[in-house]
């Protein structure tokens, strides 16, 4: 059989034959649904000149540019995330999504806050994870006063401009984790909170959740006061160690913040009394066999993939959406895991 022509390509296309040449010539003026008749033609008919076609295709779709900034990298939480969102912009292909994927240098709110300000100049919206904090808040308002969308990821912002929110419900996690030692400890005793920083609103929001839950039931326990990891965990290493050696009483421990891993080792190397209950946050590598081997009792995580997706969808609906956009929230359920059902 012959090979298709152009001609050919035209009348399966039902378009004209100068279409096809502008299609094959590149020029940016054949409107997108044309574009794409004249490519499934070209598949169907078995076109030479499919390549280019395709070509044309990619070229005349929607781009925008996203700019995603999260904790410190090395960190297996932003770690798993920031894939995450790389494949859910990889998967996205109308608009496609070009993802400035950046960890913070460091954690110095000067510093976070030039990161903010530098990838407001190249982006279209922009979410990222930060701490509460006066210098990191003057910067987003910058950004939004610019008519940039800003989100919240994770932890929520308080901020004169216009912030959206997508993450989970992080004062019912506060609830729910203690409805679990209420549940679950067999004793009256001692419960103790490790936060990664009070800065964090999600962290504070867990802490706030974790206490209204025993001011209203009455328990028997007693909450201490929360200790902060600063994110570290080295020093989650050291606070477990002191919090074992200091309170034989110990009946629960949450660990709501930063510092998982230090725990953990800690709660090994001590060896975990057979009547302490350890919540613990994310499922992630250190935790998954740490709920396997009983060092860990149930998890309470964000549900990363269909985060990614949820963030991603957001920043595309603040780009489209114009002034105010940034403002939406959604807050998605969070997953409960047990070594029954990971």
């Amino acid at each position: 059989m012959a090979r298709p022509t152009i001609k050919d390509l035209a009348e399966a296309a039902d378009v004209s034959i100068s279409t096809v040449n502008r299609v094959l010539r590149g020029a940016g003026d054949v409107r997108k649904p044309t574009l794409d008749r004249v490519h499934e033609a070209a598949e169907k008919i078995g076109f030479y000149g499919l390549g280019t076609i395709k070509s044309a295709v990619i070229n005349a779709r929607a781009t925008v540019r996203v700019g995603v900034l999260l904790q410190q990298k090395g960190r297996v939480f932003y770690d798993d995330l920031g894939q995450a969102i790389s494949r859910e912009c990889l998967n996205q292909s109308e608009p496609v999504v070009q993802l400035d994927l950046q960890f913070m240098r460091d954690l110095l709110p000067e510093t976070v806050a030039e990161q903010i300000r530098k990838m407001a100049q190249s982006c279209q919206a922009i979410a990222l994870v930060v701490p509460e904090h006066p210098t990191i808040v003057d910067a987003i308002n910058e950004v939004t006063d610019a008519g940039i969308p800003v989100i919240a990821l994770v932890s929520p912002i308080l901020s004169n401009g216009n912030v959206g929110y997508v993450g989970i419900d992080n004062w019912k996690v506060g609830r729910t984790a203690a409805w679990t030692f209420d549940r679950l400890c067999r004793r009256p005793g001692k419960i103790a909170t490790l936060v990664g920083h009070h800065r964090f609103k999600n962290q504070d929001q867990n802490e706030s959740g974790f206490r209204s839950y025993f001011r209203e039931h009455k328990s028997d326990m007693t909450l201490l006061e929360a200790q902060t990891t600063f994110e570290s965990s080295t020093v989650a290493r050291d606070l477990i160690q002191e919090l074992l050696a200091s309170h034989s009483d110990l009946a629960g421990l949450f660990i709501s913040g930063g510092g998982i891993t230090g725990a953990l080792a800690a709660i090994r190397e001590a060896g975990k009394p057979k009547d302490l209950v350890v919540v613990g946050y994310e499922l992630i590598a250190p935790t998954r066999p740490a709920l396997l081997d009983g060092t860990l009792d149930l998890v309470i995580s964000h549900p990363i993939p269909r985060l990614a997706q949820t963030l991603i969808q957001a920043m595309i609906r603040a780009i489209d959406g114009g002034e105010g956009a940034g403002t939406q929230r959604t807050t998605l359920p969070f997953d409960i895991f047990t070594p029954e059902n990971i």
